[in-house]
């Protein structure tokens, strides 16, 4: 019990530096690499929320030497199947949109052309909210102070985090209303089904005794 005791100042000092670590450290962002094979399909699938930033940045690396004819095309799609972004014979380039609904978004390469020809190797670099803000191009425009441009992203990351857990309790009343809502239609479903074994039971009885009398079987 020693041990778990000590003075309250000491216990929070330590999640509250962490916080405070992560908070103030930048956002680290990895680009997702892969191999896209010729005439085939790739897509990447990401839940994005409602009236967010989204950014990005692609090359597709080309090592046939232009032989086969080889195409590369680029297609950014909502689960509606609205075209967001398109690219015929994508090598390289930048997107930008911003999301006009919570929804599923889907990043498509496609790959085209003929004979053996070695796989192409595409790097997709996809941020989304306080991510793909440039700070420093706000900082220039609104002549801000380097403290200043870091609350400005704190508070943006903060606004980020609240909006996160608003959207958790949102789907997390929506959960507890569907099973709620569920239960309630087991219960009515159990009380008609046992009120029908009931009245089948009863039924059988009846049927029973009088085909018994019938049969005169019992009086």
């Amino acid at each position: 019990m020693s041990g778990l005791s000590g003075p309250p100042a000491r216990r929070g000092r330590c999640p509250l530096a962490l916080l405070l670590l992560f908070l103030l450290c930048p956002s680290l962002v990895l680009a997702i690499s892969f191999h896209l094979p010729i005439n085939s399909r790739k897509c990447l699938r990401e839940e994005i929320h409602k009236d967010l930033l989204v950014t990005g940045a692609y090359e597709i690396s080309d090592q046939s030497g232009g032989a086969g004819g080889l195409r590369s095309h680029l297609k950014i799609t909502d689960s509606a199947g609205h075209i967001l972004y398109s690219k015929e014979d994508a090598t390289k380039g930048k997107f930008a949109f911003t999301t006009e609904d919570y929804d599923m978004f889907e990043v498509c390469f496609e790959s085209k052309g003929t004979g053996r020809i070695p796989d192409q190797l595409v790097i997709l670099d996809m941020k989304h909210g306080v991510e793909a803000k440039n700070y420093e191009e706000i900082a220039k425009v609104e002549k801000l102070k380097p403290l200043e441009v870091e609350l400005r992203r704190l508070e943006d990351l903060s606004e980020s985090i609240v909006n996160d857990f608003a959207y958790m309790k949102k789907r997390e009343e929506e959960m507890r209303d569907t099973n709620e809502s569920t239960n309630t239609r087991v219960l009515y479903f159990s009380i008609f089904s046992m009120f029908c074994l009931i009245g089948l039971a009863t039924w059988q009885v009846f049927y029973l005794r009088r085909f018994f009398k019938a049969k005169k079987l019992i009086e």
